[in-house]
């Protein structure tokens, strides 16, 4: 008998069900679009504490978005609320077929309203949190939808226990999944040539006291707000 590999494994008929399922959200959204001239920003926070630091800081970035132009709309979503297996990724699935809610979260990133989305994820061992990795591996549906976030501006914010806690490490390992999915990666633009949002979570008093990290946050908000806009208003 044939061996099957992994590639064999992502093009299983789950596989293709699960695509099925994603572009039909996609289409239905399409008819459920921002008025005419807006545009949205969605900022997904990979932590697995809800409503904590990293959610925090993208809260940051989105309001800095909005300040740059009043056809901004923003939206924060928490992956804490949503089971993602990134085992499926190559059609593994779990006793009884088990699945997971990304394909109910898909369409609202592949949304044609969405131009941005900022990537949010703690440092763990000077590396991505295992959600975060998860969701990168599962956006393989989104790839297979035709690049269904192609064109879409990325930004990413990293936020770490310390100062220097791997969150530059971190931000670049989220970047190329980003850069396969033919999204356009920007960074904190001017003054400085920083890659994204580095964050500390140990300042005291929280996250919000960081006031090095937080000018970062805000400038990645403008940013990725800036790009998506010129963008989508060629």
């Amino acid at each position: 008998m044939k061996d099957i590999t992994r590639r064999d494994f992502v093009r299983t008929s789950m596989a293709a069900g699960a695509v099925a399922t994603t572009a039909a959200s996609v289409a239905e959204s399409q008819s459920q679009a921002t008025a005419p001239g807006h545009i949205k920003i969605v900022a997904l926070s990979c932590s697995p504490r809800k409503g904590q630091s990293t959610a925090a800081a993208l809260g940051v970035c989105l309001e800095s978005a909005r300040q740059v132009d009043d056809r901004i709309e923003t939206e924060l979503i928490e992956l804490a609320d949503f089971r993602i297996h990134g085992n499926l990724a190559a059609g593994v699935v779990g006793p009884g077929g088990d699945q997971d809610d990304f394909p109910k979260l898909a369409p609202r990133l592949a949304a044609p309203e969405v131009r941005g989305i900022i990537v949010g994820t703690p440092v763990y061992f000077g590396g991505m949190s295992s959600l975060c990795k998860a969701f990168l591996d599962r956006a393989i549906l989104l790839w297979q939808n035709d690049f269904a976030l192609s064109g879409k501006v990325a930004g990413v914010l990293a936020c770490g226990g310390t100062r220097n806690g791997g969150q530059e490490v971190t931000i670049h390992a989220v970047q190329v999944s980003l850069f396969c999915q033919e999204m356009i990666l920007v960074g904190n633009g001017r003054p400085g040539p920083r890659i994204g949002a580095t964050v500390w979570s140990g300042v005291e008093g929280g996250v919000l006291k960081d006031e090095f990290g937080m000018t970062t946050a805000k400038a990645l908000g403008r940013r990725v707000a800036e790009v998506a806009l010129k963008l989508a208003t060629a």
